[in-house]
């Protein structure tokens, strides 16, 4: 395993506790039981959620493992996403695609009914800022 795949399952993990910590996510994703895949420059890693939480994070790949969309990107692409603050195109998922950087495949339509909850899940890793008063 490399440094950057354990960055990713660490990452991954931290989104888990913090999603199991923030009840409107879970009342969102409140009817959201399916695997999500989520392929960084060729890693894959699957998702499982359970009404709304992570209940597994599962490294790739597997050919065995149903999913039902997938998000594809590169590592860097997805370290700009998760800065506190991300550039233009960086700051949402459709802005990774628009700007050539990721990609979505698979059952669109699931994807579109749980968006909200999704952005909002993938947005938890982002290291939070401090305001200066």
């Amino acid at each position: 395993m490399t440094t950057w795949e354990a960055q990713v399952i660490d990452t991954f993990t931290h989104i888990q506790t913090r999603l199991d910590g923030a009840p409107h996510l879970l009342r969102l994703g409140r009817l959201f039981s399916e695997t999500v895949l989520i392929d960084v420059e060729g890693d894959e890693y699957y998702l499982t959620f359970e009404k709304g939480r992570i209940t597994s994070i599962v490294e790739g790949p597997s050919r065995k493992t149903p999913w039902r969309f997938a998000l594809r990107t590169d590592g860097e692409a997805l370290a700009q996403f998760w800065k506190a603050r991300p550039a233009p195109g960086f700051h949402d998922i459709f802005g990774l695609v628009k700007i050539g950087r990721g990609r979505i495949d698979g059952d669109i339509l699931s994807l579109v009914k749980n968006l909200r909850f999704f952005k909002e899940v993938m947005g938890l890793a982002r290291a939070s800022e401090e305001v200066a008063a």
